[in-house]
């Protein structure tokens, strides 16, 4: 699961950090690195919600997810501020770790997809 990966990236930097002789590009090329996995994991989540709608229902499911999505990114970002007053840089990783490690944990749980295509699904919808 990529959530685990974004974890252990952060979790990877959190460590480095103390360690790190340059923090400036361990900064950098990590948050690059979790940018890119970040990117893949999302474009994931938006062809999820898409897969788990019921057709009548797309559109609903779109709008709430966008609604979610945004209100996490303000609790995130109040989070991330809090901690970064309270622990410094290490403590934004470790809450990044600590909220993609249970992002992981929460869909693993959510039930398999069948992977056919919607075209295979419905008959209807070939062109003749």
């Amino acid at each position: 699961m990529l959530a685990f990966l974004l974890a252990g990236v952060t979790a990877g930097m959190a460590i480095e950090l103390q360690f790190s002789v340059q923090p400036v590009t361990l900064i950098v090329g990590g948050l690059a690195l979790f940018g890119i996995l970040f990117a893949v994991n999302s474009s994931i989540h938006s062809y999820l919600i898409l897969a788990y709608s019921d057709g009548n229902q797309v559109a609903m499911n779109v709008g709430f997810y966008y609604m979610r999505n945004a209100g996490g990114r303000l609790a995130g970002t109040l989070l991330s501020g809090l901690l970064f007053q309270r622990a410094g840089i290490p403590g934004c990783l470790w809450g990044s770790v600590v909220f993609a490690a249970l992002a992981g944990a929460l869909s693993v749980n959510l039930p398999r997809l069948n992977l056919q295509t919607q075209f295979e699904q419905d008959p209807e919808s070939q062109t003749q």
